[in-house]
């Protein structure tokens, strides 16, 4: 497998999984962009597998301390363990950010569920190029659900790529209706921002209203509104 040597200071060797480009010592085989590569340091030690991206600043992202390929049990196993880890922590399972990207150790994905539609975002390359990976581990995961690609984002131009929405498996429709707290919010998962609404800020919305009770608020780029409405129904 093709790699990477870092360099003694580079940021990986402290706890970090990413490499920059300034901290390449050599480069051996001949990765191209989106391979999954080996990381090793001065001692020839592995350090672990990442993604590879030249045109990145960010030229390799680890997600494994092992040797790694990314693969559909791969896939599988780590979006799991990322459901998983939200029940223990007593998350609406249907309602939630099901993968947060390297934080649940797969750089560049993002994951929202709403009930039985998920929103996916591939984010850099090598993900990007396992897409339908990803979507497949999802339906054997989760069952005959809709997948709505929202890779959008302009975040997405660092890695190379372009910027596309569409729907990946499953129905065309991609309104519905959801319920946080009590209140209702319509949201249209292929159009409006981010991945349909802000779900990953969902744990902030009863809890900013807490603390502003009684107050007036100025909510700016109020998106949906959820943080507004949640704080007007306190002061009911």
């Amino acid at each position: 497998m093709a790699g990477i040597v870092v360099k003694p200071r580079a940021r990986i060797l402290h706890g970090h999984d990413w490499v920059f480009s300034s901290e390449v010592l050599k480069i051996f085989g001949t990765p191209a962009d989106g391979d999954v590569i080996s990381l090793k340091d001065g001692k020839d030690h592995l350090i672990g597998s990442a993604i590879y991206n030249s045109k990145s600043q960010i030229v390799a992202r680890r997600f494994s301390r092992q040797r790694q390929d990314l693969d559909l049990d791969f896939f599988k196993r780590r979006i799991a363990q990322a459901a998983d880890y939200r029940v223990r922590r007593e998350v609406d399972p249907k309602l939630c950010r099901v993968v947060w990207s390297e934080s649940d150790g797969l750089p560049g994905v993002i994951i929202d569920r709403y009930g039985e539609h998920f929103i996916l975002q591939t984010l850099t390359l090598a993900m990007d190029m396992r897409k339908d990976a990803i979507a497949n581990a999802i339906v054997a995961l989760f069952g005959t659900v809709n997948i709505v690609e929202r890779n959008d984002a302009p975040i997405r131009r660092a890695e190379g790529l372009d910027l596309r929405k569409s729907i990946l498996r499953g129905s065309a429709s991609a309104e519905m209706e959801i319920e946080i707290d009590g209140l209702k919010f319509d949201v249209d998962l292929l159009n409006a921002q981010k991945t349909g609404l802000y779900l990953d800020q969902r744990p902030n919305y009863s809890a900013v209203a807490q603390y502003v009770a009684g107050r007036r608020v100025l909510d700016c780029f109020a998106n949906e509104g959820a943080f507004a409405c949640l704080r007007a129904r306190r002061s009911d």
